[in-house]
């Protein structure tokens, strides 16, 4: 009598390995979540960067201003500064005065801090809802000066989930039109970052958690500085340069760093600049409730 066949052992199906796009990013948002209104492709640049190309299609820039006028606004004010407002506009108001005398400003007027705080925006949105990191202070909240760019790291999100922390550092470029000196300016500011070892911003974010009363996740953050000098911190970098149709050339033919751990981003917009006048024109008003 013949002997039965042997039962072949269950091929394990072969772990699949993550793209750098995705081991520092994450999977590009979709549903729900911030981002998935543009559409993306990841990529390797001509000098060997990693590159993810986002396109906001011309049919979704309605979706994508509504989303991004509310992160400008939770951005830039909180709550309670918005009800702190709101108690002097009324009080004016009832003296006959109107929500212009009240002289009251959380978002900028001039055009080029819009133009680096919406970038500066969309990027510490996106890097959160693709990588599931965690913005802990919203620092365009404590800018004393809402006309100037504010000073230190554009983005600082932490991810605390695994056996090492992680920092994700970024850089936030807005030009109207691409160029190679737009990358370089973005790869040199990430570069500073990098050589610098522990991001500058870090104790400022420590402090604002402290000031707030959130001390365990401020001890988090306080102590990636312990935590680098033992070789036991992630840092990630990731530059955005949102721009016209053909942002992602120059950093295709451009980019260039020796970073291993770099992700850079394009948001290709047909008419950049229409999209920053349309996510901050009547903001004030809108944060305040229209009073």
């Amino acid at each position: 009598m013949p002997k039965p066949p042997k039962k072949e052992p269950a091929k394990k199906m072969a772990a699949r390995h993550k793209s750098k796009h995705e081991t520092i990013l994450g999977k590009h948002p979709t549903g729900n979540n911030f981002g998935n209104f543009t559409s993306y492709s990841d990529v390797i640049t001509a000098k060997g960067v990693t590159h993810r190309e986002l396109s906001l299609p011309d049919a979704n820039v309605n979706t994508a201003v509504q989303e991004l006028r509310l992160a400008l606004i939770q951005h830039h004010a909180s709550a309670e500064m918005i009800a702190r407002d709101n108690k002097k506009i009324a009080s004016l108001q009832n003296l006959g005065y109107t929500f212009d005398d009240a002289n009251v400003q959380r978002f900028p007027t001039h055009s080029d801090t819009q133009k680096g705080n919406l970038t500066e925006v969309f990027l510490a949105e996106y890097i959160c809802a693709s990588s599931e990191a965690e913005l802990p202070v919203y620092r365009l909240r404590h800018n004393p000066n809402v006309e100037q760019s504010m000073k230190g790291d554009d983005v600082l999100a932490f991810d605390f989930r695994g056996q090492k922390p992680r920092i994700i550092i970024g850089e936030a470029k807005f030009r109207g039109t691409p160029s190679k000196v737009a990358v370089e300016e973005i790869i040199n500011g990430l570069n500073s970052s990098y050589q610098g070892g522990l991001p500058a911003s870090l104790q400022f974010v420590a402090d604002r958690l402290y000031e707030s009363g959130n001390n365990v996740l401020a001890d988090q953050v306080e102590s990636c500085a312990l935590h680098m000098t033992n070789g036991n911190l992630d840092l990630n970098y990731v530059g955005i340069l949102l721009s016209n149709q053909n942002s992602a050339n120059p950093i295709n033919t451009h980019a260039d760093s020796n970073i291993r751990e770099l992700v850079m981003i394009s948001l290709a917009v047909s008419k950049p600049i229409d999209l920053v006048n349309a996510c901050f024109n009547g903001i004030e008003e809108e944060a305040h409730g229209n009073p």
